[in-house]
């Protein structure tokens, strides 16, 4: 059986594309190339490792085997990378990193920038996702950690604490409910919103709230950042639920009112969660390390 490192990281990207278009171009490989690589892959082993559909592929129990011994043996090579690091110049490390919305866009731009200038040899490749998946995706060992809220069940995770994380409400300064200094979110859902895409983490997180309540946001638009949600806010389409530092900084420019949630989910406490830290490459290790001495623990801002 003769695998290279280079077809179980494919097979990898493959795998978590459910798709050979993607996951070829996460590998960063031609389409055709990618293809034979895995159908060599299938005529060594004499059994099918995809299902292939007009929309995608999908595993076979041979495929998810396979999965299973790829991730191992890709995690031990860059273990091994980020030991040699300190001995062999030119060695780069890998750590895939889960995140939900508010981590990805209010703490982890400045804190990464100080990380990557400081291990020039590292790379890092940020998934962005809600945080409970997060936790199966990393318990499955689908990543090296991820930053999450400690409202989750992380189950057998070993977790470090990272920073605070505070929603709030945002609306026209001129709007009839400006007067007021503190809602519940059951209020908010009485209002036309303004939310973020559909593959945002933040945003299945309301959802998800709002099931537990028995209703549904009634979304007038969705965007893609705070800053665009901000400027939609502010021309009346609709309110807005973002982290408290997204609110004060479109506040700087924009015609706005933020106002505290007074629901217990709203204060969320992030923290950094993997498997077993012990058992990670070295250079997941630094970032994690990195990461909970960032001095985030503790800071919020006031509304």
């Amino acid at each position: 059986m003769r695998f290279d490192l280079t077809d179980l990281r494919l097979f990898v990207h493959v795998a978590d594309c459910a798709s050979i278009t993607h996951g070829a171009g996460r590998a960063n490989m031609a389409l055709a190339s990618a293809s034979a690589r895995v159908r060599g892959m299938e005529d060594t082993l004499g059994v099918p490792l995809l299902e292939r559909g007009r929309r995608g592929v999908r595993l076979t129990p041979a495929g998810r085997a396979l999965l299973h011994h790829a991730r191992v043996i890709l995690q031990q090579a860059e273990r091994m990378r980020g030991e040699l690091g300190d001995y062999a110049q030119g060695l780069k490390g890998h750590v895939r990193l889960l995140t939900n919305t508010s981590a990805l866009s209010e703490f982890l731009p400045e804190t990464l920038a100080d990380f990557l200038t400081a291990y020039p040899n590292i790379d890092i490749d940020i998934e962005e996702q809600p945080s409970y998946e997060m936790v199966d995706a990393i318990s499955q060992g689908l990543a090296d950690a991820g930053i999450c809220s400690d409202a989750v069940d992380s189950g057998d995770l070993e977790t470090f604490p990272f920073g605070t994380d505070r929603l709030v409400l945002i609306l026209p300064r001129g709007h009839p409910l400006a007067a007021r200094r503190r809602f519940g979110f059951h209020e908010v859902l009485d209002e036309p919103l303004v939310g973020m895409s559909y593959s945002s983490a933040l945003q299945q997180y309301l959802g998800h709230q709002a099931a537990k309540l028995g209703r549904r946001p009634k979304l007038r638009v969705r965007v893609n950042s705070f800053e665009a949600l901000g400027r939609m806010v502010e021309q009346g389409v609709g309110v807005g639920i973002i982290p408290e530092s997204a609110a004060l900084r479109c506040r700087t420019s924009m015609d706005l009112a933020v106002r505290r949630l007074t629901d217990r989910w709203a204060l969320r406490r992030l923290i950094v969660c993997c498997r077993r830290f012990d058992d990670l490459p070295v250079h997941a290790q630094r970032l994690i390390e990195h990461l909970t001495a960032s001095g985030m623990e503790g800071k919020s801002l006031r509304a």
